[in-house]
């Protein structure tokens, strides 16, 4: 009964602070730091996104993702733009320090390796606020990149917040992206986890993502498009 009144709690605030941003947009006001603070907490009671004081659920399959342009490691900002052959990308959210990514880091390294000369190369990108998560810098980022041997680039996200456009809410969380037939626009293929056993890779059974990519290179449909993303929660 308790968890009941609990719930009913958490959903009839988040009607209200939902009523107001609809409200907030008719009369043209803007946001205040005290609303967004409200808005946020609903969101994370509910397990969502706040962006500019909009519910963000972010994307599912099908959906047309966005390019993004992010400072990498090196110093050089770069964006899916820049890989002109790519027949796709394997956008991964991740982070330095979460034990689920540090778990994760030979078999990103290795999807890049297997992949990339195929047409689909990694992206990582790290989406903790360094204010909220100290071993998130991109000094630390750089430390990282080096010492785990990443062969792909590792972009830093913490005031772009490209994490919640796409929706991811763990570390690791992988988008499997596709171009369309005009190379236009990117298509969201797949949705969740590396593999079944993000804790121990030498444990895992079925590589979840490595069956999608070679599904789509073999011009097949992908028989598990989403997956439960296992990981730590970001830190924004």
């Amino acid at each position: 009964m308790k968890i009941l009144k609990n719930t009913l709690k958490i959903l009839a605030f988040s009607v209200i602070v939902i009523g107001a941003i609809s409200c907030q947009e008719t009369k043209e006001k803007t946001t205040t730091s005290e609303d967004e603070k409200t808005i946020a907490k609903a969101a994370e009671l509910l397990q969502m996104q706040v962006r500019d004081g909009k519910v963000i659920t972010g994307y599912g399959i099908g959906d047309e993702a966005t390019d993004f342009k992010l400072k990498d490691v090196t110093g050089a900002l770069m964006s899916m733009a820049d890989y002109k052959d790519a027949k796709g990308f394997i956008v991964i959210f991740t982070c330095n320090t979460c034990p689920y990514a540090v778990a994760s880091e030979g078999r990103i390294v290795a999807l890049d390796v297997t992949y990339k000369s195929k047409g689909y190369p990694v992206i990582a990108v790290n989406p903790n606020d360094p204010k909220v998560q100290p071993d998130d810098t991109y000094a630390l980022m750089q430390a990282k990149a080096k010492d785990a041997g990443f062969t792909f680039p590792y972009l830093y996200d913490a005031n772009d917040k490209v994490y919640a456009t796409y929706g991811a809410k763990k570390t690791p969380h992988v988008y499997l992206l596709q171009k369309d037939a005009s190379g236009a626009k990117l298509i969201v293929k797949y949705i969740g986890a590396i593999d079944d056993n993000v804790r121990n890779g030498a444990a895992v059974k079925e590589t979840f993502l490595s069956n999608a990519i070679d599904a789509l290179l073999d011009g097949k449909e992908i028989e598990k498009k989403e997956t439960k993303a296992i990981g730590c929660s970001i830190k924004v």
